[in-house]
């Protein structure tokens, strides 16, 4: 992970790498505090870390309960151990986790990891607790920027942010407005003054309101870019308005006409905008399962999905771009016959495990030998590169994301060429039924 000749290093994978070890660190519980998370920055010297732990061990040697002193002091040991490894932090900073964390069975395993992450850490830390500390690693996965929209209509408005492939609604508040004919008793003059005052606060509330959520502390904005959406002219009234602070007209981007307010609205202005946030990865994931959809409306027969099709075309170097939902809950096992010392490799889900009969011969009903078990995306994020393809990390929390997942098992791609599947003279999968897959049976997918 380390970002060492960072050149030919895949953006998206490391990103992934770094979301799957701050899972497996978070999920990690030790007996009392015996896990250390140390974390250097760049351009700092190891010297004055080494002699950190070095004090640490005196300070732990007074710990008055036995068990806890002996696994802090050897868990400060690993650390060292790991701190040896390096004469000189590299260019982004080291990142050190040690300590015996209780697995599933509640007996204790050892954690020592040690790496420098893809961009720099710039966070000085060193804790000695029961858990632990993974806060400042997702600092470094906030590098997608982040934008703020202000959806405004007569019947209220709506703030929210964009960042990355994650939509946000922040605050929103309802207003009512008058309508531009009064009734009758009223002056004409004097319901129009009416009006435009009331829209005049209502302006000024807005105004107010996005000062307080997009320049919080008073100093500079916490986004990159402000969008500004809504029907009829509110947002333009806004943008004028002397009200509106000067920091966040700056860095307005797009004025957009929406049809909707609220969260419709603020949908359809995030479509309408995407050439504002072309960096972000909701519109990225958008935009690239939207072309993997048309390949199918289209029948080009450019685009394979579920597990045996997809690694087929990858065998072949026709994926020319893999997309994998991110959280792809398949293992992959490599198994031996004892008998012929035939090798094989099946893809189960994790419910399939329990199930005797994945792991025996089918025809002598031989007990099959575990060589490896892996996930399939870690095995894929290893690989990918062998098969001459870009891999593709998705979610499922938008709409074409959820429908990938869900309709097509989270795994697939775009060829480079056409493939007939049927062709293929493959292994039967294992074809049990699972009520996750809602349009096409495990047998599609396995």
């Amino acid at each position: 992970m380390s970002s060492k000749g960072g050149a030919d290093k895949d953006h998206n994978v490391e990103v992934w790498k770094v979301k799957k070890l701050i899972k497996n660190l978070r999920n990690a519980r030790g007996n009392g505090t015996s896990m250390i998370s140390l974390i250097i920055p760049p351009n700092d010297q190891i010297a004055p870390w080494t002699k950190k732990l070095t004090e640490e061990i005196g300070t732990a040697s007074n710990i008055k309960s036995r068990v806890n002193k002996l696994s802090v002091l050897s868990a400060i040991g690993a650390a060292q151990q790991r701190l040896k490894l390096y004469t000189r932090v590299p260019e982004n900073g080291l990142v050190i986790y040690c300590g015996q964390a209780l697995n599933e069975e509640g007996k204790l395993r050892w954690l020592k990891i040690d790496f420098s992450p893809f961009k720099p850490i710039n966070t000085s830390l060193y804790l000695c607790d029961n858990k632990f500390h993974t806060g400042p690693l997702e600092t470094i996965l906030d590098d997608d920027e982040k934008f703020g929209f202000i959806v405004m209509d007569g019947n209220g408005s709506l703030f929210g942010t964009v960042q990355g492939n994650a939509r946000n609604v922040i605050h929103k508040f309802s207003v009512e407005l008058p309508k531009k004919h009064g009734r009758g008793g009223q002056s004409a003059l004097r319901f129009a003054r009416l009006r435009l005052e009331k829209r005049h606060n209502y302006v000024r509330k807005v105004a107010e309101t996005a000062t307080q959520l997009f320049v919080p502390d008073g100093q500079r904005p916490n986004i990159a870019g402000l969008i500004l959406a809504g029907s009829a002219n509110f947002k333009q009234e806004l943008e004028r308005s002397d009200l509106f602070d000067p920091r966040l007209l700056k860095i307005v981007v797009k004025l957009v006409d929406v049809s909707y307010g609220g969260e419709n609205g603020f949908s359809q202005a995030i479509e309408l905008s995407q050439e504002a946030l072309a960096n972000t990865k909701f519109v990225k994931e958008k935009k690239l399962l939207t072309a993997f959809f048309d390949e199918i409306a289209q029948d080009t027969g450019k685009y394979c999905f579920g597990v045996k099709d997809t690694l087929n075309a990858l065998e072949m170097g026709a994926v020319e771009k893999l997309i994998v939902h991110e959280n792809l809950n398949i293992l992959r096992y490599q198994l031996k016959n004892p008998s012929t010392n035939e090798e094989t490799i099946v893809h189960l889900l994790p419910q399939q495990q329990t199930e005797k009969s994945h792991f025996q011969d089918k025809e002598n009903g031989v007990d099959l030998e575990v060589l490896e078990q892996m996930s399939l995306l870690e095995w894929l994020a290893e690989n990918y590169k062998n098969f001459g393809t870009k891999l593709e990390f998705i979610t499922d929390r938008s709409q074409e994301g959820s429908q990938y997942v869900k309709g097509f098992g989270g795994i697939g791609g775009i060829l480079r060429w056409e493939v007939n599947f049927e062709h293929f003279d493959v292994q039967e999968w294992d074809d049990d039924e699972s009520d996750d897959d809602e349009e096409f049976g495990e047998d599609d997918f396995f």
